[in-house]
């Protein structure tokens, strides 16, 4: 098959490249640039442009640096910030999947070829003719996650040639393969953006407002922060107070204001109940007819650990996760992902929404 391979510089998407040769297909190239928001260059970009141009030419391979930045910061990016000025968590990783790899580019270039394929910790499942989104066989490195808000005409033009190998023999096959990029650290950070700081963009985009930080159980003023656009419920660092661990449990959007509650095991960063809207299935709801307090596990943040719950429709695109443990830090805004019982599947993801976010 011909296909389209996108490539970070990152030593992942190297092996896939490696993967896919190793079953013979026929690979193009392609690294996908995002310049920053600032006027002091993209260094990360050229070193890892640099690191993809020697994975081309080991494999004598073509290679292509395609531009998506306008599209980028006018959708992702616009995302993030709306959704942070509303007091929301936003996810921009997962909107980069869904709008700029799988959608800008694939619409552009990856159409052209017969696939698409990428580094990511994931797989794909055939059931009764139907393809789904499947875990990785590494839970640690599993990013169904991340990709839990792709269509399905998205889903069955991929392929994820590491899915089915654990970190450790990525790494491996990089070393025997004499890679460029065989000791190379995993990247972090926001899509694309690689060494940027968040909390320097975020400075840079909404500023800073001085606000009150409240003991919610009390109402006494424990010190004060730089806008609630900076903190995220259930976060417990950087809010330079004494005497912790303080968690934030609420904001106030309106008057500047965010809440915290202190000690570990603070009932207030608790909760059991996820109300979620704007319900997105990959490929089909698999309880449409009866949706009532169905067997499922979910994530609400990237971890390998999934959490056994009931998921329930309401109405429309609305449904409630009752967990079957205490969940910490729930944030309006970030995602539930639906998986099977035995985390095999991943089915799809909504929004958070909740009541500790006052506007």
């Amino acid at each position: 098959m011909k296909i389209a391979v996108l490539i970070s510089g990152g030593v992942d998407s190297a092996v896939a490249v490696h993967q896919l040769l190793q079953l013979g297909h026929d690979l193009h190239l392609f690294y996908i640039r995002i310049g920053l928001d600032t006027d002091e260059g993209d260094c990360s970009a050229e070193e890892d442009i640099e690191m993809c141009q020697f994975i081309a030419k080991k494999y004598n391979l073509p290679f292509d640096v395609v531009s998506l930045h306008e599209e980028y910061w006018e959708n992702v990016m616009e995302y993030a910030l709306r959704t942070v000025k509303s007091g929301l968590t936003p996810n921009p990783d997962i909107m980069c999947n869904k709008i700029i790899k799988f959608g800008y580019f694939e619409r552009r270039w990856g159409h052209m070829f017969d696939k698409t394929a990428t580094g990511h910790y994931a797989t794909t499942l055939d059931i009764d003719g139907t393809t789904f989104l499947g875990t990785a066989i590494d839970p640690v490195k599993d990013q169904t996650d991340f990709l839990a808000r792709i269509d399905y005409s998205q889903l069955t033009h991929l392929m994820f040639p590491l899915g089915n190998l654990p970190k450790s023999k990525v790494r491996e096959i990089a070393i025997e393969t004499n890679m460029p990029n065989a000791y190379r650290r995993d990247s972090q950070g926001i899509c694309f953006l690689g060494k940027i700081n968040y909390n320097d963009f975020i400075r840079r985009h909404l500023g800073t407002k001085k606000g009150a930080i409240i003991e919610i159980e009390t109402g006494k003023k424990l010190g004060e922060h730089n806008g609630f656009w900076f903190h995220t419920i259930g976060q417990r660092k950087g809010l330079g107070l004494s005497g912790g661990p303080w968690y934030v449990v609420k904001k106030n959007v309106h008057d500047n204001v965010i809440y915290v509650s202190n000690g570990y095991d603070t009932e207030k960063q608790y909760g059991n109940t996820l109300h979620i809207d704007e319900m997105h299935w990959i490929s089909k709801n698999p309880w449409k007819d009866n949706c009532n307090n169905v067997a499922i596990t979910f994530k609400n943040r990237h971890t390998p650990d999934f959490t056994d719950a009931h998921l329930t429709h309401i109405e429309d695109s609305e449904y409630v996760i009752e967990s079957e443990n205490k969940i910490q830090g729930i944030a309006p805004g970030q995602f539930a992902v639906i998986y099977d019982r035995d985390k095999k599947i991943c089915y799809g993801s909504g929004i958070i929404t909740g009541r500790n976010i006052l506007m």
